[in-house]
């Protein structure tokens, strides 16, 4: 029986607060370990603590909730394990600038006290996104929630820093990174985030010592010349081969640096010739280290010009750069200065101009990571989807660098290696040391600096689960089933993960990877808050409820095309929330007193409209599973709007209303099973898409005895052997059906009113098709609209009629009073005399002997082409216009 009858209108609110406390309270998303399901498992890629739920957010959530959800139904154990990620740089600035709004610094709280502040901030702000992951409908188990920073996680942490470090993975060296000089720290390639701007390429002359010569370099950055080591030319350029090895004076500076040769040199960029400055251009520091070159590092950690940097000394790198330039055009070495695009590189968090910088970090050796890792993609063992994604992780992976992995910040893992001041050594340990491993003194001090926060989410899919215990959990969970992430990190944390779980777990931490796109605005623009063109998913649920919002991800996530988004669309699924809902209301009504435990199955007698919607909800199950299987998101869900709108809301409700309302007790009982059998199987299809409202929905309608508490416990539905078997009654219906839309075609064409019933004449070609419309007289009847109908064959014809074919039947409807003669003649008289105008046009065209001379043989073609198109659309209004004269 009906539980209750549904609201008039459908309310997302409060029905998803509702809902989503009930899960979370019954722990339906938990996974029980051991089970005897098969296992399935997805790590959320951990959100900032510091971040509120953005567009990217929304759809890589939905995503994995749409996965987890399906497996779930169909029989897995499943695992979503969520978490957050401490966020290093971004977490220390939002506290860094909560205290300078008091008017303090860390410095003044010391290291302790800053660390504590900035977790009481955690404790109060930094839970925000999991709460909007939540109304996202996101089903994470959340019991096993986990932080980058938490004691587990710190433990497998200072595990793999140390066996690295035993295995010479780990070293420390002195050279060039990106820094940002206002954070005091060193950065990662993916924490820089460039922006192309309006520059300047300056040519400065550099005299060659013991001549008059002077040779020209091309450079975006005069002030760093104050630490030039070198100039370098191709070899082959023979411009300059005869200058290799001697000298040029560095001016300014006044210090001899040598002229070097190297095929990195571009001969066609500027002047063929640049300028080496080691210590502060990435490819320069290579080729001083191929030529053994000098390092002079003129700025200091806030960028400001440094006692190598001679009068300069005490400048801000840009005020340098301004006195540089004017000094050298005093001195007349400054030859020229062009406008130059330039790519400049700033701070993920406070937008300052990222240096290059010399200085002394943390690395880990790749190379011998980075080979399995490109293996295990190479030999199928992690498959990447979109395909065309492989070839890129495989371009990073062979040419990958070693990783700078220490931070000159407070708030993150601090690098447990511990400084001797007696002796130098180094202890690097899991458990702090009270003296030093070598000598023995108790003079040992911690290194300050932390881990970049990359190195602790390299290790997420394992560290999640225990390790390095061995947990019930690993067993059950690693390696996880799917990771669903952007690409813009699959650099940076995925092929991370790979080598890390393949090092430390000796298997490949996720046997899929399904990179999404980026969602853009409607124009395809990216979303920025400097552009105004950002939509906020919070505002938009607010608006059209999450499952609609859900749904126009999910519709739009095909594999390799961004999405373009526009408000537009989420209310058009909005609409389609809304027909799903009525839908349902009109089940219920017609389903009153109904019983699926009192129905015997096998006696009832199913109509072919029946079997087909029976046949189509087969097909959709089985089309739903392949395009979840192969994660064509979109493919699910266009497949799932079709079935739902156009075949059972807009054909199956409207074939069985006439068995509800006017069919013996035999076809009322078939229709009223067939369509609460249909209905229970659609939601439980829509669930993983539309969590609430088919929940919602579920609920209220009558159960089978046995039935599960709540949809998204119950079962996924899947193909049935029986309902496979009832093709050919579908494809019966199927002519039905085009019978009705070439009748509804032709009231379309003649302007016929929805509501006016007309007569059709139906003349089969065939015993078996005479036989079928027979049959179906009612339905055509019905959802024609009309007032009489003759099916037969070889049929007579009235004289003025009009006409369409559905498979061996063609359809006639008689023209007499069915249109308005009149208004029909003016428009067709109005058609005809404008046609008639663009003839007279293109004929003179083509009748002026200069058109046909110039213009190309192809244009002149074209033309005559569009005069006989026109001759033909005349010829058909002109018997239209006869046909309705006749009816005068």
């Amino acid at each position: 029986m009906a539980n209750k009858e549904l609201e008039k209108v459908y309310e997302p609110k409060s029905v998803e607060q509702k809902w989503y406390q009930e899960w979370e309270g019954k722990g339906y998303f938990h996974a029980t370990v051991p089970s005897d399901k098969p296992g399935y498992s997805i790590v959320i890629p951990p959100p900032n603590i510091t971040g509120v739920l953005h567009m990217g957010h929304a759809l890589n959530n939905t995503l994995q909730d749409i996965l987890c959800r399906w497996k779930r139904m169909s029989g897995y154990n499943v695992l979503w394990m969520p978490g957050t990620d401490h966020a290093g740089i971004a977490t220390q600035n939002v506290v860094e600038r909560q205290l300078a709004a008091e008017g303090k610094d860390r410095f003044e709280l010391g290291r302790e006290g800053f660390i504590e502040r900035v977790w009481q901030w955690k404790g109060e702000s930094g839970g925000q996104i999991i709460g909007q992951l939540k109304r996202l409908g996101a089903s994470c188990d959340w019991e096993r929630e986990r932080f980058t920073m938490d004691a587990g996680l710190s433990k497998a942490v200072r595990e793999v820093f140390v066996r690295l470090y035993e295995e010479k993975l780990i070293y420390r060296d002195n050279r060039l990174i990106n820094w940002c000089p206002r954070c005091h720290t060193a950065l990662s390639d993916i924490e820089v985030e460039h922006e192309d701007k309006a520059g300047n390429l300056w040519h400065l002359r550099y005299p060659v010592v013991g001549s008059d010569e002077y040779v020209v370099v091309a450079t975006t950055r005069p002030e760093t010349m104050l630490g030039d080591t070198a100039v370098a030319v191709h070899p082959e350029d023979e411009r300059y081969s005869h200058l290799i090895g001697k000298k040029v004076m560095l001016p300014l500076v006044n210090r001899e640096i040598p002229v070097i040769g190297d095929d990195y040199v571009d001969r066609e960029f500027g002047t063929g010739v640049v300028k080496i400055t080691p210590a502060h251009d990435f490819n320069d520091f290579e080729m001083g280290l191929r030529h053994n070159l000098d390092r002079i590092n003129v700025f200091d950690e806030s960028g400001v010009v440094n006692a190598a940097g001679k009068q300069y000394e005490g400048m801000d790198r840009f005020a340098a750069r301004k006195q540089v330039v004017a000094d050298l055009e005093a001195a007349g070495l400054l030859e020229k200065i062009q406008d130059h695009a330039l790519s400049v590189g700033g701070c993920y968090r406070c937008k300052t101009v990222v240096e290059p910088y010399m200085s002394l970090q943390w690395y880990v050796k790749v190379g011998p990571l980075a080979e399995r890792a490109l293996g295990a993609v190479k030999d199928g063992r992690t498959k990447i989807v979109p395909q065309q994604w492989e070839n890129t992780y495989y371009d990073w992976m062979e040419n990958i660098r070693d990783w700078c992995i220490s931070r000159q910040i407070w708030w993150g893992h601090r690098i447990p290696a511990w400084y001797c001041d007696h002796c130098g050594h180094i202890t690097v340990a899991k458990e702090d040391p009270t003296a030093c491993s070598q000598c023995g003194s108790d003079e040992i001090r911690q290194e300050t600096d932390v881990l970049d926060t990359w190195f602790s989410s390299a290790l997420w899919p394992f560290s999640t689960m225990g390790w390095p215990e061995k947990t019930p959990e690993l067993s059950a969970f690693y390696p996880t089933s799917c990771l669903v992430t952007g690409f813009d990190i699959l650099f940076f944390w995925v092929a991370r993960m790979m080598m890390m779980g393949l090092h430390f777990m000796d298997e490949v931490p996720f046997t899929d990877v399904y990179i999404h796109a980026l969602v853009r605005d409607a124009q395809g623009q990216k979303m920025s808050k400097s552009k105004g063109n950002v939509i906020d998913p919070l505002t938009v649920i607010d608006a059209y409820g999450t499952d609609a919002f859900r749904f126009t991800l999910a519709a739009f996530a095909a594999q390799g095309r961004d999405i373009k988004l526009a408000e537009e669309r989420i209310a058009g699924y909005r609409n389609f929330a809304n027909k799903i809902w009525n839908a349902s209301r009109f089940a219920m009504m017609n389903l009153e007193g109904f019983d699926p435990n009192q129905v015997d199955v096998a006696s009832l007698k199913l109509s072919n409209a029946d079997r087909w919607i029976l046949y189509r909800l087969n097909e959709a199950a089985g089309a739903l599973d392949s395009a979840l299987t192969g994660f064509r998101f979109n493919e699910a869900a266009s497949e799932l709007y079709r079935f739902t709108w156009s075949e059972f809301c807009d054909w199956y409700i409207e074939l069985a209303k006439d068995d509800l309302y006017k069919g013996d007790a035999e076809r009322q009982a078939a229709a009223k099973y067939v369509l609460w059998l249909v209905l229970e199987n659609l939601l439980r299809l829509l669930h993983p898409f539309m969590p609430f409202i088919t929940e919602e929905i579920w609920q209220a309608l009558p159960k089978k005895s046995g039935a599960a508490d709540s949809i998204m416990i119950s079962d996924f539905p899947t193909p049935c052997e029986e309902w496979a078997g009832y093709a050919s009654a579908a494809a019966e219906m199927e002519l039905v059906m085009e019978v009705i839309k070439g009748i509804r075609n032709i009231r379309g064409e003649m302007e016929v009113a929805p509501s006016r019933q007309i007569a059709a004449i139906l003349d089969c070609k065939s015993e078996a098709s005479l036989k079928l419309l027979k049959k179906n007289e009612v339905y055509v009847m019905s959802l024609a609209r009309l007032s009489d109908l003759a099916i037969g064959q070889g049929i007579e014809r009235p004289a003025e009629a009009s006409l369409q074919v559905a498979g061996d039947v063609e359809i006639i409807v008689p023209l007499k009073g069915l249109v308005n003669v009149e208004e029909e003649e003016k428009r067709l008289n109005k058609e005809i005399a404008k046609i008639e105008k663009d003839i007279e046009f293109l004929s003179k065209k083509l009748e002026n002997p200069s058109f046909i001379e110039r213009a190309p043989a192809d244009v002149v073609e074209k033309e005559r082409e569009k005069i006989a198109d026109f001759g033909n659309k005349k010829k058909l209004l002109q018997e239209s216009l006869e046909k309705i004269l006749r009816l005068k």
